[in-house]
Formats: C-alpha cells, sequence, structure tokens
C-alpha cells in the first residue's frame, strides 16, 4: 500500500490525529458550541475525516507519482474543500451563524496544511534516505533528483524558503489566536452571566492555552522535521564529498533542488567531472609511457612481452590474496592493487643499462658479469628517480620505483643491490620476486628449459622464509591454480613444455 511518496500509515495517523484535535476542540474546549453535545462533535468530525481519508487515499494511489513539494497544497485542498458541506451542514441543521461557519472551514484549513506540510516534509526525508541507501553516480538518478549539473524549474532560494516558513506559521497563530480572541469577546458580551460565575473566563483561558498549545506543537514538529531534512542533504552530500577525496572519482554529490545547496552541489559536480577528465587524460598518459618503456627493456632482453602480462597478473592474484589478511588490508587497498598491476612490467627497467655482451650472453655469467647485472635494479630506479624529480611525485612513479630497486632483494638479507631483509624490503617487491623467479623457472631460456609448475613450486618452497617472504609463498600456494591458468593464457610462442 506503501509507494515512495505515498505513505499510507503516516498519512492514516496524522489525519487521524487532526480529527482528534479537531474534534477535542469542538466538543469539549470551544465554550461556543452549547447546541452540540460532544458526542454529536465526534461523531460530526470522525464522519467528515474518514470521508477525507478515503478520497486522499484514492488520489494517492490513482497517481503514479506524487510531487512531494505538493503534498501540502494537496491536503490543504481537501480539508477547506470537505470543511464546507460540515460548515453547510452545521448551518442548515444548527443554524449555526456565518462567524461559526467560517470558524470551522478556517480550522480546517489550517489543520489541512500543517497535516499536508508535515507529511510533505515526511515524504522528502524518506526520499533521501532511500537514495542514501546506494550512493548515486551521475549514471544513477531517480525522479527526485535533477540531473547533475541541469538545475530544472525556478530557483528557490533556501534561505526565503524558511523564512518563508517561519513567517507562515507565525501568521497562522497570530491570525487563529486573533479570531480565538475576538469570538470569546464576542460570546462573553452576550452571555454575562458567564462572567458572573467565573467560568466565562475559565473557557477563554482554556482555549487559548489548547488552541496555541496545538499550533505551537504542531510549528515546533515542523521545525523539527525541516532540520532532519537539511541535516539528511548536508550529511549525504558530505558522504559523496568524502569519498571523492578518498578517491573514488565515480561518485557524485546528490542534487534534490533547486536551492543554494543544489546549485553548490551541481558546481561541485562540474568540477569533479573536470578533474575525472583530467585523472583519465594522466592515467593514459601513464599507461602509454608503461608500454613504451616496458617495450623497450623487452627490445634488449631475451624476455618476451608474455612474460610481462604473465609477471604483472602473477602479482595481482598474490596482492589479491594478501589483501584479505588484517595485516595487509589498509595498504593492498583496490587502488594500490591496480597501481601495482600496472606499474610490474617496470620492474626490469634497468637492463637497458646493461650491456649487451651480459644481457644477452647465451651462457652462464661469471661472477664479473653477474656484477654488472646486478646493477640493473639500481639503474632502473635511478631512471624513475629522475622521471619522479622532474614530473613530480605520484604513486605510480614511487610504486615502480619500489619494484624495479627491490624485487631481487631476499627475505633472509642475501639480496641486492642493498642487501634488505624481511619486512624492510617494501612488499611490492617481495611481491615482485616470486613472480619474476616464478616466471622465470617456468619458461624456457637460452641456458635452460622450462620446468613444470610442480618443480617450480618446490623451488619456491625450498626458499620459503629464505629467497622469498613466507606470507607472500603462502598466497602462492592459495592460487597456484591462478598462476598455471595465467602462464597458459599468455604462454610464449612455441613453447609447448613447462606447465
Amino acid at each position: 500500500m506503501n509507494t515512495p511518496d505515498y505513505n499510507f500509515t503516516k498519512t492514516l495517523f496524522f489525519y487521524l490525529l487532526a480529527g482528534f484535535l479537531f474534534g477535542t476542540y469542538g466538543g469539549r474546549i470551544c465554550p461556543m458550541l452549547e447546541t452540540l453535545t460532544p458526542s454529536e462533535v465526534i461523531t460530526h468530525v470522525g464522519i467528515t475525516f474518514v470521508i477525507m481519508l478515503i478520497l486522499r487515499h484514492l488520489i494517492s494511489r490513482s497517481l503514479k507519482v506524487l510531487k512531494l513539494s505538493g503534498l501540502a497544497r494537496l491536503d490543504t485542498v481537501l480539508f477547506f474543500m470537505t470543511s464546507i458541506p460540515l460548515a453547510s451542514f452545521y448551518s442548515l441543521s444548527y443554524e449555526f451563524p456565518l462567524d461559526s461557519n467560517l470558524k470551522v472551514v478556517f480550522g480546517m484549513t489550517i489543520f489541512g496544511f500543517l497535516t499536508g506540510f508535515i507529511l510533505e516534509l515526511h515524504s522528502k526525508i524518506h526520499s533521501i534516505e532511500q537514495l542514501s541507501h546506494h550512493q548515486l553516480s551521475h549514471h544513477q538518478l531517480s525522479h527526485h533528483q535533477t540531473p547533475q549539473g541541469l538545475l530544472v524549474g525556478q530557483r528557490q532560494s533556501m534561505v526565503k524558503q524558511v523564512i518563508g516558513l517561519f513567517s507562515l506559521l507565525l501568521v497562522i497563530l497570530t491570525m487563529t489566536l486573533t479570531m480565538v480572541a475576538v469570538k470569546d469577546v464576542y460570546w462573553l458580551e452576550h452571555n454575562p452571566a458567564h462572567i458572573l460565575d467565573g467560568t466565562g473566563k475559565i473557557s477563554v483561558i482554556k482555549e487559548f492555552i489548547y488552541v496555541s498549545g496545538v499550533l505551537i506543537s504542531y510549528s515546533i514538529y515542523i521545525m523539527i522535521l525541516w532540520s532532519q531534512l537539511m541535516k539528511q542533504i548536508l550529511t549525504n552530500q558530505e558522504c559523496a564529498l568524502e569519498q571523492v577525496t578518498s578517491g573514488d572519482i565515480q561518485q557524485r554529490l546528490p542534487v534534490y533542488s533547486n536551492d543554494e545547496l543544489g546549485s553548490m552541489a551541481t558546481m561541485t559536480n562540474t568540477m569533479i567531472d573536470a578533474l575525472q577528465e583530467t585523472q583519465n587524460e594522466v592515467a593514459v598518459t601513464r599507461d602509454a609511457a608503461i608500454v613504451s618503456l616496458s617495450a623497450l627493456a623487452e627490445s634488449r632482453d631475451n624476455e618476451t612481452g608474455a612474460h610481462i602480462l604473465r609477471t604483472q597478473s602473477y602479482v595481482k592474484e598474490l596482492a589479491l590474496t594478501l589483501a584479505k589478511k588484517p595485516k595487509h588490508a589498509v595498504l593492498l587497498t583496490p587502488a594500490y592493487i591496480d597501481l601495482l598491476h600496472k606499474s610490474a612490467p617496470l620492474h626490469d627497467i634497468g637492463k637497458v643499462g646493461v650491456p649487451d655482451r651480459v644481457l644477452l650472453k647465451p651462457a652462464k655469467l661469471t661472477d664479473e658479469e653477474f656484477d654488472i647485472m646486478k646493477t640493473h635494479p639500481a639503474i632502473g630506479a635511478e631512471a624513475l628517480s629522475i622521471a619522479e624529480n622532474q614530473l613530480g611525485s605520484s604513486s605510480f612513479l614511487r610504486i615502480a620505483k619500489e619494484i624495479a630497486l627491490t624485487h631481487h632483494e631476499k627475505w633472509n638479507g642475501h639480496g641486492y643491490p642493498n642487501g634488505l631483509a624481511q619486512e624492510d624490503i617494501p612488499l611490492s617487491g617481495r611481491l615482485m620476486a616470486l613472480a619474476d623467479v616464478y616466471d622465470a623457472l617456468i619458461s624456457k631460456r637460452i641456458y635452460k628449459p622450462a620446468f613444470s609448475h610442480e618443480k617450480a613450486k618446490a623451488i619456491i618452497l625450498e626458499g620459503k622464509g629464505q629467497h622469498f617472504d613466507p606470507e607472500v609463498v603462502d598466497a602462492f600456494l592459495e592460487v597456484e591454480d591462478r598462476f598455471i591458468s595465467i602462464a597458459k593464457k599468455y604462454q610464449d610462442a612455441g613453447q609447448t613444455d613447462g606447465i
């Protein structure tokens, strides 16, 4: 029975509340309705409000989508139109004077506006809460949300809305109490006996307290709902900004209305769009640079392009596995793993500085030649440091430099070029170390045949705690099937043995 725009339960509650308060006033509070008994007033009002509730339900169900900003108008008109037959009934059946009939119409209309405005605020708050359950990007909009960057309709100042609401509530309170005061004075003038016995004074005071209490309570509740609405809008926009700040550049600030908050959200979204476009251009340039540099390294080495594809995929699988462990979850975020994956091809970029006689030698290297080969991590790191100094520091260059410099370090400290040990070796280098060795073992080279996966696995297990980080080896064992699949997918041309 409930829809995003129509909540039958809340509508029933606030209609019954309005009927109870209006009936109580007519049956127990108003000192001028001496011709009616409380039970008669309650019966008349009850029938009227039941009819109104049925009409409201039928109207709300017949409209597929109610404009939230029109709920107050709908209920005000409905209460006003229904009050006319009620006033006419009192005029014909009980000979109510015109001023008493106007009082019925005025009172019902006021209750209609207050009830409708409260239901409108509740609907808006509910709508915003529904949207906040799934953070919407500028590609995901509902009919409550104007397109990002395009505020439709006439601009409505939020400040003017607040001032207008406060002024309207003040006018309603003032007019109602003034009408009550005039009616009470008129009644006392024509009923002097109530002045003499003191009942008139008590009745007037009781009526003033009741009417002012009801109107002030409604006004306070409306202001509370308004503040909740503003808080919800600001909270949702703040959450969206926090996600953008944390790197979720796809996020956009929700735009709920054409006011100051909506305008600021739209302009912020425009800036985020421009930032995303710039970021995409930078990412494309970065990826092109990686491909170019890695291709340069390949052109001078016996390694192949498939080696790069395999090793970067191995690194990603290992990182995804370690990310599930609390110890590494903080570092290994999806964004960091993506950078690892894209930076891995540069791990051997330093080989461009190694002489061909060493780099391309089809036999085992001498100690002197191996010392020359061991300079390639430092050469690669130095080249990336120069780029970092020229272009400014970035997470991509930092990770690429880490991998290039430390992927030949060993867990026991016997690696090169700096002899780092255990967790002094950056995690990126420890991941690349295993990926690089595994791929070297299963690949055919001039000086060796391709080893099987099982043999490569046995060699890696022997190096656990010596060459490799034990946790990285454990991660390898968890995803060894993925390693096999990757090796087959990016197998070197002509290689049929090994895996």
